[in-house]
């Protein structure tokens, strides 16, 4: 058993950073060129060097005439981007043939089916043995003499087709073209020399699928994408294959309300094949079937009438034949590459039945695989499939449902980012595991589908959580519109790759480094700073959620007042907005619209949004005490109002207006689950009488100052006790205050309290009286399917107490105290728990936090002998005050 002390200030975890600059470089870009490690980008040539780009001209490509398409496709757009960087010169070139190279040259192809790359391995110039057989893995070398015609060539070798294309879009970041250049303006930066240090690189992903699903709800991304393509077709679908494939993602779940994606455009489809991305549908739209499609006329015969398997089998037998025939239909032979949804969904994303329909969906995915077999002429196993465990499916899987070994089982979250189950024994299916997660949801308790607001500190705890878990042959995130989820999701996509890699140290680094990417290094940690505070502040309650009655104003006596919990809050993003203000006026003018999407729109919005019903808030309060004040607050609210159309207007009218209509979703005047039919300003109170007067003065009174309440955030302990091969852990920023801490690694077996795993907290009580401790934990639930997490508490010496917190995702309304309590979970972003301790005395007490279950995250705790506020959850306090 190893008891750690350590000082107060030393939390943030930065050792060990610079021993992984390489590796975290590798993987999501460097903010600068470091010359260092094999195969990375250097501004001068050194000894053995490959010369990509000298004096502003590219090397030139080259690629197999007879190369797979994507192959083909990648090499194109990689010259593209050499030729971007360079900016100079008749560069870009692709070549088909190596005799018309004249010094060196890039050369892009797979093993087995590039005769060039297989006769450099045969030559024992290249190696490529260990890549064979591996799925999507690449090596990066500089080789010398590959031809006589040709001194030094840079080879990007794929395992597979994927491979190669990963290889060089890799290279591509590296060299300061983003992944999201096309999508969020981000410029690339001009150079006139660049180089590639010598030696081999060599990497390849960790989870097998990797992608995200379009869940678009009109008007943001259809509205969008019908003004500027005409429609969700293969001229818009370029761009996002385009931005799976720089992601290094390779699964897409495309648009699906109303939209049918192979019937829309029929090259949507075989465009996606030939650049390379398989192609799925959505948990509820099984066998490669747009939902649309059901509901349309499409020739085939056989749509329409029930979607009820039970009552109109044949019809969808008919329905389901037609897709998977489409899908085996490539021109010139063989299939689409897919991966097949099986099982079946009510329509319209609803459930299927009335109670368990188990027996029902074995039956369904029975048939659904028999039409597999039949068409594709092969066994079933041979074509990929998943099953998506989504709400009610979950409840049959539970109840013994049976599914096919070689099928992917993909369990889900609750919607709002607590996944609800993973494996127990991963190793025992062929077909391994998912998760379908999400950054975006139309249900209860309400919509959130507007702005970003999912805190990546979050999504490393629940992902990396899934991945030793044993999650790890898909993992898929629903972004709604793409925009403006830009950040979570390249997060996602990142720590996707290689999970192992997405250590604690690398998740404090990586907003700083993606700041970077975007912007250069010069602004990259204020950058960093800001995108990382926003998430902090938006993930503590979606915008949604938000109006006059959300948070506590505080009391109003005299002239000044007291702004309370909702004022603290505003005034935090005041400051960041302040700080965002003060970095826009310092950058170069081709970064102002890359900063307005990633940067400026996010956190002047939603605090527009709070300032908005805070003024609500104040200007309801005042006037119904007959207050003339609250004509103050009417003109500030209107003004926010006001500011919100111009922030939306501002954001469409952005490169000459290339994305009209994105921001287009309604975010102000909710009243239940679903959005209003539209916008409107929420209602205010003028009091007659009086000249008009001036904002009142807002007084800021200091939590914490009460003698019978301490608040520590849970960073600030005061020693930790690790064992069972357990470590105390500080996740910076995750949750709603300074940062949570957890026992790493996650995925251990629960632990008891004589193991004594524990965290050690110094409290000086001012007040004596009856006792209570509050543990106030960040959202999660209980993934073994068990009766809830458990954690522990005591004070000094006394036995400790067992807590147990089980919040049950609700379908509709809230009925079950379970239900309710994950409803006030995920509105709060927060879980409290507590315990009673009588009579303690005034003075020095050591409160002990106990780990018994995995994935319980400590945020903050309080102890207090008097009732203790609910403004304890809010703002987040200074560093200076972790402990009060």
């Amino acid at each position: 058993m190893a008891e750690v002390r350590r000082p107060l200030c030393d939390w943030l975890p930065v050792r060990g950073l610079a021993a992984l600059a390489f590796l975290f470089g590798a993987l999501f870009g460097p903010p600068a060129l470091a010359c260092t490690a094999p195969v990375t980008p250097c501004g001068a040539s050194g000894a053995g060097s490959f010369a990509l780009i000298r004096n502003g001209q590219p090397a030139p490509v080259y690629v197999d005439a007879g190369a797979d398409p994507a192959i083909t496709l990648v090499a194109r757009s990689f010259a593209g981007d050499l030729q971007r960087v360079g900016g100079r010169g008749s560069g870009g070139a692709v070549l088909n043939d190596l005799r018309l190279a004249k010094g060196q040259v890039v050369i892009i192809g797979a093993i087995g089916t590039s005769p060039v790359i297989d006769r450099l391995a045969a030559e024992g110039k290249l190696a490529t043995s260990d890549l064979r057989g591996r799925w999507e893995a690449y090596r990066q070398v500089v080789v010398e003499r590959p031809l006589p015609n040709i001194p030094r060539a840079l080879v990007i070798v794929g395992s597979d087709r994927r491979g190669a294309v990963f290889g060089a879009y890799d290279l591509s970041a590296k060299i300061g073209v983003n992944p999201w250049n096309w999508w969020a303006d981000i410029p690339v930066r001009k150079r006139d020399d660049l180089f590639l240090t010598a030696g081999s690189h060599t990497d390849q992903p960790k989870v097998r699928y990797r992608g995200f699903f379009i869940n678009d709800e009109d008007p943001a991304f259809s509205g969008w994408a019908k003004k500027t393509f005409g429609g969700l077709n293969s001229a818009m679908y370029e761009h996002v294959f385009e931005l799976v494939l720089r992601m290094k993602g390779n699964y897409l779940w495309p648009a699906m309300w109303g939209k049918a994606f192979a019937v829309d455009d029929p090259r949507n489809q075989a465009l996606a094949d030939q650049m390379g991305v398989v192609m799925g549908t959505s948990h509820h739209e099984p066998m490669m079937r747009a939902q649309a499609e059901w509901h349309r006329d499409t020739g085939s015969g056989v749509t329409g009438g029930k979607w009820d398997y039970a009552q109109n089998g044949a019809n969808l037998r008919a329905f389901w034949r037609g897709a998977i025939e489409r899908m085996a239909s490539k021109p010139g032979g063989g299939t689409y590459e897919s991966l097949v949804t099986i099982g079946m969904r009510g329509d319209g994303d609803e459930p299927m039945a009335e109670g368990t329909a188990t027996r029902l969906l074995e039956t369904i995915v029975a048939d659904q695989r028999r039409i597999i077999a039949d068409v594709t002429g092969k066994p079933a196993e041979r074509t990929p499939q998943v099953w998506a465990l989504y709400k009610e499916v979950q409840d049959y899987y539970d109840d013994g449902m049976t599914v096919p070994d070689d099928v992917i089982l993909l369990f889900c979250d609750d919607n709002w980012g607590q996944i609800r189950r993973l494996p127990e024994k991963p190793d025992r299916r062929a077909g391994g595991y998912g998760v379908y997660y999400h950054f975006d949801y139309v249900g209860a308790p309400r919509n959130y589908k507007w702005i970003n607001t999912n805190q990546i500190e979050k999504t490393w705890q629940q992902m990396d959580l899934a991945y030793r878990r044993g999650a790890r042959s898909l993992w898929i995130v629903n972004v709604g519109d793409i925009k403006p989820m830009e950040f979570p999701l390249q997060f996602f996509m990142d720590m996707a790759w290689d999970p192992e890699a997405m250590t604690p140290a690398a998740l404090a680094a990586y907003p700083e480094r993606w700041a970077a990417a975007a912007f250069g290094p010069d602004h990259a940690q204020a950058i960093g700073r800001m995108v990382t505070r926003y998430g902090q502040l938006a993930a503590r309650r979606k915008p949604e959620l938000i109006d006059a009655a959300s948070f506590d104003l505080g009391p109003a006596s005299g002239k000044t007042l007291d702004g309370g919990e909702f004022g603290a809050m505003v005034a935090e993003w005041d400051a960041l907005e302040r700080e965002m203000l003060a970095v826009k006026a310092s950058l170069p003018p081709e970064q102002r619209d890359a900063y307005f999407q990633l940067v400026e729109h996010p956190i002047a919005a939603l605090g527009n949004l709070y300032r908005l019903y805070y003024a609500v808030a104040w200007n309801r309060r005042l006037a119904a005490a007959g207050d003339v004040r609250a004509n103050a607050f009417a003109d500030l609210a209107e003004a926010a109002y006001r500011r919100d159309g111009q922030l939306t207007h501002d954001y469409h009218a952005l490169a000459g207006g290339k994305w009209d209509r994105m921001m287009s979703q309604i975010h102000i005047g909710y009243t239940n689950w679903q959005q209003p039919d539209t916008q409107k300003m929420p209602e205010v109170v003028r009091v007659p009488g009086g000249a008009p007067v001036q904002v009142p003065t807002i007084g800021r009174s200091e939590a914490g100052a009460d003698p019978g309440i301490v608040a520590i955030e849970a960073p600030g302990f005061s020693r930790t006790v690790n064992g069972k091969g357990l470590t105390w852990t500080v996740i910076p920023h995750l949750g709603r205050t300074l940062g949570s801490v957890v026992a790493l690694p996650q995925g251990r077996p629960a632990t008891g309290f004589g193991d004594g795993v524990r965290l050690e907290y110094d409290v000086d009580l001012r007040q004596a009286g009856d006792g209570q401790v509050l543990l106030y934990l960040v959202p999660t639930l209980d993934t073994h399917g068990g009766k809830g997490l458990r954690i522990g508490v005591s004070v000094d010496d006394g036995p400790p107490q067992t807590l147990t917190f089980n919040p049950v995702p609700a379908a509709g309304g809230a009925r079950s105290t379970e239900e309710r309590a994950w409803v006030e979970a995920v509105k709060d972003n927060a879980v409290t728990v507590s315990a009673r301790f009588p009579a303690l005395s005034a003075g020095r007490h050591r409160v002990r936090v106990w780990r018994l279950d995995d994935n319980v995250v400590l945020q903050k705790l309080v102890i207090a002998t008097r009732p203790v506020p609910p403004s304890y959850l809010g703002p987040v306090p200074t560093a200076a005050s972790v402990r009060k």
